[in-house]
């Protein structure tokens, strides 16, 4: 008796020019969500930046009308604090959106290595990089050479917030050292000493991060 298996048909091989269209569809795709990674982080950071305007006017208004009096340290008392909240908020929202950031950085990337597997003579009029490590990142995003993933943070908006947030965080302790009734040279050195800290570590806290989103190991 005849095989009753039916025939298979091969799937048919895409043609260079479709894989072309459907990688740069894709390519196109990652770029969009990385523009609007990149406008929620600069309204994030914008929006913090006017909320502590506006609180520092405020501040600024009560302290005249009552002479920096008692009235002056509750309320300051009750919006320091906010802002610290507000800003830590921001700076763990600013350095997800880098983790994403970096995420669509190496797929463009993988997008790139496709365009060169089409047609690899392409390759030296490639300004941007087509592999996922640490080097093909660094040449995506405009280094000449690797450089440590956590400078990205240290020359970003993040790192703007982060100061500003030592910054309040000194004020507030300043002020209740001052309330308690220290001397005003040693709410000043507390205040300074605090923002010190309070900034050390929030650096410390966000390059670990940092570190644990971008790649690491011999180039791929």
């Amino acid at each position: 008796m005849p095989d009753a298996t039916p025939d298979t048909e091969l799937p048919e091989p895409v043609p260079p020019g479709v894989r072309a269209q459907l990688l740069s569809t894709e390519h196109w795709s990652l770029l969009a969500t990385r523009g609007l990674s990149w406008n929620e982080s600069f309204s994030r950071a914008s929006w913090f930046m006017t909320v502590v305007s506006a609180a520092v006017v405020a501040i600024a208004l009560v302290a005249d009308s009552t002479d920096f009096g008692t009235g002056f340290r509750v309320f300051a008392l009750l919006i320091i604090p906010l802002l610290v909240i507000i800003g830590i908020a921001t700076v763990v929202r600013l350095v997800q959106l880098d983790a994403v950031d970096v995420g669509l950085v190496a797929g463009m990337n993988r997008l790139r290595r496709g365009y060169l597997d089409i047609a690899p003579e392409l390759e030296p009029y490639f300004v941007t990089g087509h592999r996922e490590d640490l080097a093909g990142l660094m040449q995506t995003y405009g280094g000449r050479r690797t450089r440590i993933p956590a400078i990205q943070y240290l020359s970003s908006i993040a790192l703007l917030v982060s100061v500003i947030i030592a910054v309040l965080v000194g004020a507030m302790i300043g002020l209740i050292a001052d309330t308690a009734g220290a001397a005003l040279a040693v709410a000043v050195i507390l205040g300074v000493i605090t923002a010190a800290a309070a900034l050390a570590v929030i650096v410390v806290l966000v390059v670990r991060h940092v570190r644990t989103s971008w790649p690491s190991g011999p180039a791929t």
